[in-house]
């Protein structure tokens, strides 16, 4: 059996699935590394700052889920903007826990994804359209 780390193949005998499958991935999509995660402003840093002027550095995001990620602890814990189940009413700004997001997986496969640098442009919160949908900006 190949059990996917990050994509990377490692050899397992642990049986995954009845019916014999023998592939599992565990992590989340392109997971931000440390040097990435280096580059986040600490808890409380910009707390001085408005919602609306906040830099958004980090994009995850699973089927009608999205988590903007403004500021890190540099452990595990992140502050941002989450809108879950594409419920806008709900949406609010608070604290996410990294592990978590990295545990998420619906259908036990599909996992969260982060936005590469390639494609994530750190903008302010008021630039981002669900964002501004979610507030009524």
């Amino acid at each position: 059996m190949i059990r996917l780390f990050l994509y990377e193949p490692v050899l397992t005998d642990e049986p995954l699935f009845a019916g014999g499958s023998s592939w599992e991935v565990i992590g989340m999509w392109n997971t931000p590394n440390k040097e990435r995660l280096a580059r986040l402003p600490q808890l409380y840093d910009t707390e001085h700052i408005a919602l609306k002027e906040k830099l958004i550095h980090l994009h995850f995001f699973i089927g009608g889920c999205d988590w903007y990620i403004a500021e890190y602890d540099g452990k595990d814990l992140f502050w941002g903007f989450a809108i879950l189940n594409n419920d806008y009413l709900m949406a609010e700004w608070g604290y996410i826990s990294f592990s978590e997001l990295k545990s998420i997986k619906v259908n036990g496969w599909i996992e969260v994804d982060c936005e590469t640098d390639e494609v994530w442009r750190v903008r302010k919160a008021s630039e981002i359209d669900k964002i501004r949908k979610a507030q009524r900006w």
